[in-house]
């Protein structure tokens, strides 16, 4: 795992280190199912107390973003049912499906059939964009509907459990680390497509990139977003620049007069005006790619 952590920071090591985390599970680069390091083992690579790995990790665990399983082992989100070898061909693919499908008592024909109306099935009429967090679902939702134009619809997780029905014509858009507890509520017909988020590289480059102390500030609709920007630029920022998070929405205004940067969400960049306001999308542009061909099938 890519963590980096600065003692010479305000922010503590243990918030540093869980923000870090949540950031390279919403940018794919650590999976739905994969095993984080133990404690011990985590605590040696970064030279820092086990107790601030084990409350790092904790934390994480109350917020669902690490599942505990058995022997203390922890994994990110909910583990997805497991298969036994992953095929290296699409022909392979094929061949697997057939063999696993007449082992299940399907004939091929049956098979056929199932796969030609899936197909041919009529596509979504709008997306569903499942988060947890208010903020991040109003972003996410602002993101996809510039790119892409089409209707949005917003839920949370447990909307989606306890509103029978409400992914019916939908196209649904949701982490990956969500998509195991999801599964049985999204109609088999429509598979979910997993957001991906950008990397903030560039936006911490540019910190780096900063000969005098400045004083930056991060502002957004989103308190999760806000909380993993400060773990995230910890490292950059250090005790030579200043950071706030800005929350706005409702009746709170940004007041960002006097900061050298402001890093902006997609909502929030619009709310004012700034010429040192840099705006940072959320999702990627692949994930966007990918979403649109998913309600738009080729012919």
């Amino acid at each position: 795992m890519q963590i980096s952590l600065s003692r010479n920071s305000d922010v503590p090591l243990r918030r540093q280190l869980a923000e870090q985390v949540v950031f390279l599970i919403t940018t794919g680069q650590l999976r739905v199912g994969e095993n984080l390091p133990s404690v011990r083992a985590l605590a040696r690579l970064l030279k820092v107390h086990h107790n601030t790995v084990s409350g790092a990790y904790q934390d994480l665990v109350q917020r669902n973003w690490v599942t505990r399983q058995r022997g203390s082992k922890l994994v990110v989100g909910v583990r997805l049912p497991s298969t036994t070898g992953s095929p290296v061909s699409l022909d392979q693919l094929i061949n697997d499906t057939i063999q696993r499908a007449r082992a299940l008592g399907f004939s091929l024909q049956a098979l056929t059939e199932c796969v030609r109306e899936r197909l041919e099935a009529q596509p979504a009429d709008h997306i569903l964009i499942v988060e947890e967090e208010p903020g991040l679902r109003e972003i996410i939702g602002a993101e996809v509907r510039t790119a892409l134009g089409w209707p949005i619809e917003l839920c949370s997780p447990e909307e989606v459990k306890r509103r029978s029905g409400v992914a019916v014509g939908a196209q649904v858009f949701a982490p990956m680390h969500m998509l195991g507890e999801l599964q049985s509520f999204i109609p088999e017909n429509r598979p979910a497509v997993s957001i991906s988020y950008l990397p903030a590289s560039e936006h911490v480059a540019a910190i780096r990139a900063l000969s005098k102390p400045s004083a930056i500030a991060v502002v957004s609709i989103s308190k999760s977003l806000l909380r993993t920007a400060r773990g995230l630029l910890a490292p950059a920022i250090g005790r030579k620049h200043t950071l706030r998070e800005i929350l706005v929405g409702g009746k709170a205004r940004a007041d960002v007069d006097g900061f050298d940067v402001v890093f902006c969400d997609s909502v929030a960049f619009l709310s004012f005006r700034y010429k040192r306001k840099i705006r940072y999308q959320l999702v990627a542009d692949s994930c966007l790619e990918h979403l649109k061909a998913a309600i738009k099938p080729t012919p």
